[in-house]
């Protein structure tokens, strides 16, 4: 049985994002060439930070540029990140941290 933390505002969150496009950028994992060839899809892990909890459950996540996606909780691509992902992506985490204590985000 895998016990899942609640998500609350403030938390930083991992949204695993799927893509299609020409040329993959260099965060690109998963990476697979279309049935034609004429694109490439993979996943990309976003860093988000959950802004608010809705009553039904949703969650409003806002991305480093002030972007906002509404997602559900369950939903399998969503998750904290793990210490190996806070090491990695640490310098993408501590923007949010910058832009929250100047008021921008």
């Amino acid at each position: 049985m895998v016990i899942r933390r609640k998500f609350r505002p403030g938390d930083m969150v991992v949204y695993r994002k799927s893509k299609r496009t020409p040329y993959p950028g260099r965060r690109a994992q998963s990476v697979r060439a279309t049935p034609k060839g004429d694109d490439y899809s993979y996943i990309v892990d976003k860093i988000w930070v959950i802004r608010q909890v809705q009553d039904n459950g949703e969650l409003i996540l806002e991305t480093r540029r002030g972007k906002r996606h509404v997602i559900d909780p369950s939903d399998t691509n969503l998750r904290h990140p793990t210490l190996l992902q806070r090491i990695r992506y640490r310098e993408r985490i501590a923007q949010f941290q910058h832009l929250d204590s100047a008021g921008s985000v």
